[in-house]
């Protein structure tokens, strides 16, 4: 994947990965889900050249206990998952010469797939 001109985005590709629509939300997936739910704690994904991807989130210095103040990365293969079912989107792209980066926001479930959820319990 070469490097677009200024002001033009890289196509995102979507990696192919099992739908999560009929799988249940694992640990790692809800993990993902709750820190991108975070508003504290906005979550990007940087889009290289070649076409690597990296999710991640900056997590600030806990006071208590001296931790953090670091670049945490995600699962890429759970984003990926996430983002082909629906579950995650992707704002505006920002470019520089060597990488697009998208905000990664939740969306916001159906109501019809809601109200089914709540009928079936």
């Amino acid at each position: 994947m070469s490097v677009p001109p200024a002001g033009k985005a890289l196509p995102m590709p979507l990696a192919h990965a099992p739908s999560l629509a009929s799988v249940p939300v694992g640990t790692s997936a809800a993990d993902v889900l709750r820190h991108v739910s975070d508003s504290r704690t906005p979550v990007f994904v940087t889009a290289h050249p070649g076409g690597r991807l990296r999710y991640g989130y900056w997590r600030a210095i806990d006071s208590a206990t001296g931790r953090g103040g670091c670049y945490v990365a995600l699962p890429t293969d759970v984003c990926e998952e996430l983002r082909s079912a629906g579950r995650i989107t992707l704002g505006e792209p920002v470019t520089d010469p060597a990488k697009t980066t998208y905000r990664v926001s939740a969306s916001r479930p159906q109501a019809g797939a809601r109200r089914a959820r709540e009928c079936a319990a």
